[in-house]
């Protein structure tokens, strides 16, 4: 019986992942993989056999950048048919005794079709090299996975005429709005797929489990369909990149997409065998579903403020910073609006100027957080300063050099915006763009240091800029850590390079904020404790268990269970609330983060605060 035969009958666990797995057990990031076949084959066996135990019905080659191009980063071009032959040897041996399917991994080959004809290069043939050796080696499947693209699978499935024949699963890596690189929906690429005869079509990788669920929401039952999530957003942290989702949240999210039509579950990046464990009990007797129970669900909520008036309007003629306000005696609020995703920014605008005539001091504008593609902040900051209104920009060391870090920096005291929050920034190759490349010429200690300089009317290259700017510069601040001595020691550190203020992750627990205030008190500077109101327990669960650097303790994430739409968003604004009146006992500064620009509630909380003054 093939897999699409038994996938006809009940919903079935795949694997997990084999190059964040690796990584945990040894194996540095910079090493080829796929040359462990090779070299260490007891080691990828074993972690064929960790699934398998756990109950994964179908594993994947370690074989995924096993082709001509991407081996030769590591001057082993050469060895493309024995290293793919050996993966797929490798898993048939392991998979022996389990009645498993064995997948032949392929991925993208990272260049695209003009790239490959400036280099001269046929991808149908790299991609033939690398198939031709899986099915010598006795593969059951092909899995083409992490496409970005509808052209780039079509070159790989042409690079298959001639040889022996196998079921085929072409699986994408897409934006959380369901659209690939070249922005055609992904569901048309799926219908073009099986009308061509393809077996399976599937995503994978770029998402945590809750923004998978939602693409698969979005989908029709009916369809043959693989989910591979990540195992939520990863930190980076000591050389290697740590996902906390815990296997059961995992698996409960799993059983919801099994509810809404996928049939075939594993696990992407930063996914173990533990997570894939829980995925197998919790789908054991899964039957696969091919009509999806219709919901009434709401979209749009929004949370009522006529009971209250703005106490404050700031007028455009107020420059002072936040911490001449603060220096004077004024309670001073900032609030997170992150810049749109798109060119529709009128809600935007909107947005800002109701937090604005709420009493908000400052709108913070993130640059491409958790390295997912924005409208530019200096952009959006240039025209929020021409409306009268405050910006606050952060600016990530992850996306510029040391040459555009400074002229960025130069461009904002040209438009006049001085409040800035120099970031390390996520990795690159975690966000929407993963072919992105990340810079890091400095860290957020040393572009601190860079705007103190620029201070002094001073490069990073000590030559004169003429004239002194006036950044007012902060940091962040991470509270929610076991180990709360380590990010002391880093914060007197970003202290040390000029930081003037401080802002932390939001904090949802009354003890962990008086620990914040009691562990921050000798360095006699500005924080802002981070409020975010939660929209709803889905969110939660979702912030905990998948959002580096956000732990929500249990007793809230049980208040928030089961709450969803206008129940949970108000739920959510009350236990901000709370959060805003304790911080008030210990601080002059508040720090509140929109959820999604849904700003009627920060709006609210806003107002509640300047009702305390």
């Amino acid at each position: 019986m093939n897999l699409l035969q038994k996938l006809q009958q009940r919903v079935l666990p795949g694997d997990g992942a084999m190059g964040t797995l690796l990584m945990e057990r040894g194996v540095a990031w910079e090493r080829c993989f796929e040359e462990l076949c090779l070299t260490q084959p007891a080691a990828v066996r074993g972690i064929h056999l960790a699934y398998l135990e756990a109950g994964a019905k179908l594993i994947e080659t370690n074989s995924f950048a096993a082709n001509k191009l991407r081996l030769s980063k590591h001057g082993l071009e050469g060895k493309v048919y024995d290293i793919n032959f050996a993966a797929a040897q490798i898993a048939k041996s392991a998979a022996a005794n389990f009645q498993a399917t064995v997948a032949g991994s392929v991925g993208p080959l990272g260049i695209n079709a003009e790239q490959a004809c400036e280099r001269q290069i046929s991808r149908r043939e790299v991609f033939r090299e690398q198939i031709a050796a899986l099915l010598d080696g006795g593969v059951d499947l092909l899995f083409f996975e992490t496409f970005p693209d509808l052209d780039s699978m079509h070159e790989a499935l042409a690079a298959r005429e001639g040889l022996r024949s196998c079921e085929i699963l072409c699986s994408f890596s897409c934006t959380a709005e369901g659209r690939l690189s070249d922005g055609q929906p992904i569901l048309d690429a799926f219908h073009a797929l099986l009308a061509e005869g393809v077996d399976m079509v599937g995503l994978n990788c770029a998402h945590g489990p809750q923004a998978m669920l939602r693409l698969v929401e979005q989908l029709p039952a009916n369809l043959p369909l693989a989910v591979f999530p990540n195992a939520g957003y990863p930190r980076f942290s000591e050389g290697h990149f740590q996902y906390d989702t815990s296997p059961e949240y995992f698996a409960s999210i799993a059983v919801e997409m099994a509810h809404q039509g996928a049939k075939l579950i594993g696990g992407c990046c930063g996914t173990r065998p533990e997570h894939i464990a829980a995925l197998a009990k919790a789908l054991a007797d899964q039957s696969p579903v091919s009509i999806k129970a219709t919901h009434s669900k709401t979209h749009s909520i929004r949370i009522s403020s006529d009971t209250h008036t703005p106490t404050h309007k700031p007028t455009t003629d107020d420059n002072q910073t936040i911490l001449e306000k603060l220096a004077a005696g004024k309670t001073v609020i900032v609030t997170e609006l992150d810049p749109p995703k798109t060119l529709d920014l009128e809600t935007y605008y909107t947005g800002a100027k109701a937090l604005t005539d709420a009493g908000s001091d400052a709108i913070t504008l993130a640059d491409n957080s958790l390295a997912i593609l924005r409208v530019s902040n200096l952009a959006i900051g240039a025209v929020l300063q021409r409306r009268g209104i405050t910006p606050l920009l952060h600016i990530a060391c992850r996306d510029k050099n040391l040459l555009g870090l400074q002229s960025e920096l130069l461009g904002m005291a040209a438009l006049g915006i001085d409040h800035v929050l120099p970031l390390t920034g996520d990795p690159a190759k975690v966000g929407d763009h993963p072919g992105a490349t990340s810079v890091y010429d400095v860290t957020s200690i040393e572009l601190l240091r860079i705007v103190r300089q620029l201070n002094t009317g001073v490069n990073a290259n000590g030559k004169s800029i003429k004239q002194a700017t006036r950044f007012v510069s902060g940091c962040t601040f991470n509270p929610n850590v076991r180990n709360i001595d380590a990010q002391l020691n880093r914060l007197e550190r970003k202290l040390a390079a000029g930081a003037q203020y401080v802002l932390t992750q939001p904090v949802f627990d009354h003890e962990r904020l008086e620990l914040l205030a009691r562990c921050t008190a000798k360095f006699g500077v500005p924080v802002f404790p981070g409020i975010w109101p939660l929209l709803s327990g889905r969110q939660a669960e979702f912030l905990h268990n998948e959002v580096p650097g956000i732990l929500i303790p249990d007793a809230v994430r049980e208040q928030m269970r089961g709450k969803e739409g206008h129940e949970g968003q108000a739920l959510g604004v009350e236990l901000a609330r709370e959060m805003c009146r304790r911080a008030l006992q210990h601080f002059r500064s508040i720090y509140l983060i929109t959820p999604f620009l849904r700003y009627e509630t920060t709006v609210e909380l806003t107002q509640f605060i300047r009702a305390q003054n």
